[in-house]
């Protein structure tokens, strides 16, 4: 069994999602609005979202020379109710909290990364849980919030790869797009959904599900998946 996953997102009218590109424009605020009408416990992002936007600035710092940790998944909290999932396979971002605006830090790893890395998370109480060797299996990562966590419904939040990522592999129920009033041709200013491997990707189709105008012309879109 999985979680529902709503990958809901803000963009251009081209598709585009870096914000900053765009300067001050009214109706950002309702990104947040319609994300909590689904009533989702959990939300997750990729590492670039979350280091741009969640996680320390500060270098990383770890403790070497300690003790071997298992590769066991680590559930920190049995009263956590909400959850922020950042998926980080390799270790990189620098935690110094165990929540994020209220919900239970949980990170998504591969099973390569260090013990030292495993007990920075431990230090701080944060949950962590793995999704392959090296590479992630995305569907065992929904398996695991799914059981381990009773996540039922998940907001996926980008970035442009990891939606990619949830695409390809079929992951992803309905997609949520509000279309802000502003157009953004920068070269390489990422998208909704985005592919590293450089491999020919199936076109997704998808079928409309409702079509609502905001205030201030923003324009928000629900489709079915699947």
């Amino acid at each position: 069994m999985k979680p529902y996953v709503i990958c809901h997102m803000m963009s251009s009218v081209d598709g585009r999602t870096l914000t900053k590109n765009w300067g001050r424009v009214k109706g950002m605020g309702a990104y947040e609005e319609t994300g909590n009408t689904y009533r989702a416990t959990a939300w997750i992002c990729g590492r670039t979202t979350m280091e741009r936007d969640f996680a320390s600035s500060n270098p990383l710092k770890l403790r070497r020379g300690g003790k071997a940790i298992p590769k066991t998944d680590h559930l920190a909290s049995l009263d956590a109710r909400s959850f922020a999932i950042a998926v980080d396979k390799d270790g990189k971002l620098n935690w110094d909290k165990s929540s994020i605006g209220g919900d239970h830090l949980v990170v998504v790893l591969n099973e390569g990364v260090s013990s030292a890395y495993l007990g920075h998370l431990r230090d701080r109480g944060i949950s962590y849980i793995f999704g392959g060797r090296k590479e992630l299996d995305l569907k065992l990562v929904l398996e695991k919030l799914w059981e381990g966590f009773f996540i039922r419904k998940l907001l996926l939040e980008g970035g442009g790869h990891l939606n990619g990522s949830f695409l390809k592999a079929g992951l992803i129920d309905e997609l949520s797009v509000l279309h802000l009033p502003v157009a953004d041709c920068n070269i390489g200013s990422p998208s909704i959904f985005e592919d590293s491997d450089g491999n020919k990707v199936p076109v997704s189709r998808l079928k409309l599900l409702k079509v609502k105008k905001l205030e201030h012309d923003v324009l928000w879109l629900r489709y079915k998946l699947g």
